[in-house]
């Protein structure tokens, strides 16, 4: 079993800035895809960001260039530096990780493994 144990949420203001950790405790993590989600109450999760073992990214459309993910496989983390947050996201983010090897952009994340979720809330 995976474990994923995000931090760093919190309350900030429009325009602010927050970084989001995600430690896993698995073995061998550099080879697996990681990920961050999002879900507002009543709606569907969505994929914020993610990275494959090799360090290719991806980024929703409303994130990109404000958003960053990497990780650091010395200390099996992953991150999501956020800038310029806007109050509608305002939501619950989550750290996901693949159950698959090795898996490119495309193939990435289906059926991860899940965090618990930190909250994210930016005031206008």
């Amino acid at each position: 079993q995976v474990q994923l144990v995000e931090s760093g949420g919190g309350l900030v203001q429009a325009g602010g800035s927050l970084r989001l950790s995600c430690a896993a405790s698995r073995r061998n993590f550099s080879i697996y895809a990681m990920g961050w989600y999002r879900q507002a109450p009543g709606k569907q999760r969505e994929l914020v960001a993610g990275i494959t073992s090799a360090g290719s990214t991806k980024y929703a459309d409303s994130v990109k260039g404000r958003f960053t993910i990497s990780r650091d496989n010395a200390k099996n983390t992953v991150y999501l530096q956020m800038s310029s947050l806007k109050p509608e996201e305002t939501d619950v983010y989550y750290c996901a990780a693949d159950r698959n090897p090795i898996r490119t952009i495309t193939t990435m994340l289906t059926n991860p493994y899940w965090g618990q979720g930190t909250q994210v809330t930016v005031s206008s």
